[in-house]
């Protein structure tokens, strides 16, 4: 599976534990950064570690889509919008199954809208095929995996 990580932008905190539960059962391996709202989303997609460094591209977003601060459309609408991440894997996990909700995560650039399943076994097995996807079959565009050391383009 891929080196870099995956970036969980989730604020429900039973959430969050049941999604990295799943990957552990899962086995998938990737680190996971959590992002508790669109905020804290963008300034890790964007922004710059300590040492000055831009944080490592993706290798899938998990995106909710009900967050505080800034929602996850709009978020969405942001990592379509720059060419940092506008090839970056977008699968938005969501409770919501409101109709304009899926539309418009699809028009934004959605790669896949995934309504969080309540039983936790449905979950792990949602999640362990997202993994098998996105992290093991699925290959990157030359922007989605910079070569070591490189900037994605």
């Amino acid at each position: 599976m891929s080196e870099r990580p995956i970036l969980l932008i989730e604020d429900n905190p039973d959430d969050e534990a049941l999604t990295l539960r799943a990957f552990g059962k899962n086995r998938i391996a990737n680190k996971v950064v959590v992002a508790r709202d669109g905020v804290a989303a963008l300034e890790y997609l964007f922004g710059r570690d300590a040492d000055g460094r831009a944080h490592p591209v993706p290798a899938v977003i998990l995106l909710d889509l009900k967050l505080p601060r800034i929602d996850g459309l709009e978020v969405l609408r942001r990592v379509r919008a720059d060419p940092r991440t506008s090839l970056v894997p977008v699968v938005v996990l969501t409770t919501s199954k409101e109709t304009s909700d899926i539309s418009e995560a699809y028009n934004l650039g959605a790669n896949s809208y995934i309504r969080k399943p309540v039983d936790f076994e449905r979950f792990i097995h949602a999640v362990g095929q997202l993994g098998l996807y996105w992290l093991a079959l699925n290959e990157p565009t030359d922007a989605e995996d910079p070569e070591p050391g490189q900037p994605a383009r």
